[in-house]
Parts: C-alpha cells; sequence; structure tokens
C-alpha cells in the first residue's frame, strides 16, 4: 500500500498530462491505464482488440480515450498518433507495453511467427517512440519513455529440467529492448531534452502470455509491474530510473 500511495502523491507534475499506453486492452497495460487515471492523468489505450478496450473504457469513464493500433503497422501507429495530437496536443508519456510471446522452438517454428514477435517487440517500440518523442520535443515538454522489457533482456536462464526450451526469438527482442533503452538515453541527451527513458524489467508475470510450463512458478501480478512503472513516472524530474528488475520472491532463475 505504501509503494502504491507514493507513486499517487508524486503524481501531481502528471495532472491532465497524456499518457499514451500500448498493449492496453489487457494484463499490465489494463491494470496500468487504471493507475494512470486514479491519478489524474489522461490516457490513450492502443490496442488490436477493439472489444477489450470498450469494456475498459466502460469501466473507466471518459479520461480513457480507446484507439485501435496495431504496432507492427507503420501506417497503423501514425495514424494514433496524429489522432492524439490532433484532439489531445501530443503524448507526455509513453507505455511501450505491447508485446508477444509464442512458445516452441527457435530451429523449427513457422518463420513468419518468428518475424511476428520480431516486428511486434522491436519495431512496434521503435515506431512508437519515434512518434511519441517527437511529440514531447516538438513542444519543449518534459517528458517519459517507458520500455516494458524482461529479465530474459539481460540473460537467459534454462529450461525447466527434462523439458524444451519455450521462449525461442523472446529473450533476443528484449535483449535488443535493453540497448534500445540505454540508445534512447544517449540520444535524448544529445537532443537536450527533458524526456526520461525507463526499462521495467519483470520476472514472471501472471498474464495470458506465459507459457504452460511455467505457470506452476512464483509470479508477479500485473499490479505489481504497474506499481513499479508509476514510481518511476513519479520520480523528481531530474531523477531518471534507467533500469528497474523485479522479481516475485522464490523465482528459481
Amino acid at each position: 500500500m505504501g509503494f502504491s500511495l507514493f507513486a499517487s502523491l508524486d503524481m501531481e507534475r502528471w495532472h491532465n498530462r497524456v499518457a499514451v499506453v500500448t498493449g492496453a486492452s489487457s494484463g499490465i497495460g489494463a491494470e496500468l491505464a487504471r493507475k494512470l487515471i486514479a491519478a489524474g492523468v489522461v490516457v490513450v489505450a492502443l490496442a488490436r482488440r477493439l472489444d477489450r478496450l470498450v469494456q475498459l473504457s466502460q469501466e473507466l469513464g471518459p479520461q480513457l480515450h480507446i484507439r485501435q493500433c496495431d504496432v507492427t503497422d507503420v501506417d497503423s501507429v501514425n495514424a494514433a498518433f496524429d489522432w492524439i495530437e490532433e484532439r489531445l496536443g501530443g503524448a507526455d508519456i509513453l507505455i511501450n507495453n505491447a508485446g508477444m510471446l509464442s512458445g516452441g522452438q527457435l530451429l523449427t517454428m513457422a518463420l513468419d511467427t518468428v518475424q511476428q514477435v520480431l516486428q511486434t517487440n522491436i519495431m512496434g517500440v521503435i515506431y512508437c517512440t519515434q512518434r511519441g518523442f517527437q511529440s514531447m520535443r516538438q513542444r519543449s515538454a518534459t517528458g517519459h519513455v517507458v520500455l516494458l522489457n524482461s529479465i530474459v533482456g539481460h540473460y537467459l536462464f534454462n529450461s525447466l529440467p527434462g523439458s524444451q526450451q519455450e521462449l525461442n526469438v523472446y529473450p533476443a527482442t528484449k535483449h535488443a529492448v535493453t540497448a534500445l533503452t540505454e540508445l534512447f538515453r544517449q540520444e535524448m541527451r544529445e537532443f537536450k531534452t527533458q524526456v526520461k527513458v525507463t526499462s521495467i524489467s519483470p520476472g514472471l508475470v501472471d498474464t495470458e502470455m506465459v507459457p504452460e510450463a511455467y505457470k506452476c512458478l512464483p509470479m508477479l501480478q500485473a499490479e505489481d509491474v504497474a506499481n513499479a512503472i508509476m514510481y518511476a513516472l513519479a520520480t523528481p524530474a531530474h531523477v531518471q530510473v534507467h533500469e528497474l528488475t523485479i522479481k516475485p520472491l522464490g523465482e528459481p532463475f
């Protein structure tokens, strides 16, 4: 409770500012949308599943704006950010939460699936961050970009004894997110902006994406990760949380 309270008390500078959350139809994205709205932030929820976004909008009310968006499609991303700039003036916070994990072995799985994971987890981040950063920079706005990473973006653990590795190309995409975080930090610095960037690296999180073989292990809840993002957003203007790793107690990796 103290963790959440700290975040909400220090979110005043974001009051009535605009946060864009990708992959907001469920899990971490939906939970974060709830917390941001409770803190007085205007939220634009982006996702492919429009029916889920409608349900979330009915729950959260007029402070939540919903747009169907496929982050793997640059035209879809551009259309969403064009709407945000025209209707809301631009983005102040960007949460790159959309991600994809498809179980299987990289040596044998369909290359179309591999390409979809790469496009979602790497190019989707780049498409959205380019547009989000441009929106912040052209208004000389204080901003914050958050990238949802993973512990497997820093090291690859062994598969469970007697089982095949199910993560395939996913760790490679998250290692790319680790590199992108530092790259964005350096570029933002040299552009002389007041835009922060943060990588959030959770361990296993109880979401729809977790492979069946790992569901017996200790897991974080979506709210735990959303709280971590709120903490990073709530830090003073001169403080940048570059990397935040969160693990469930007892995780074996």
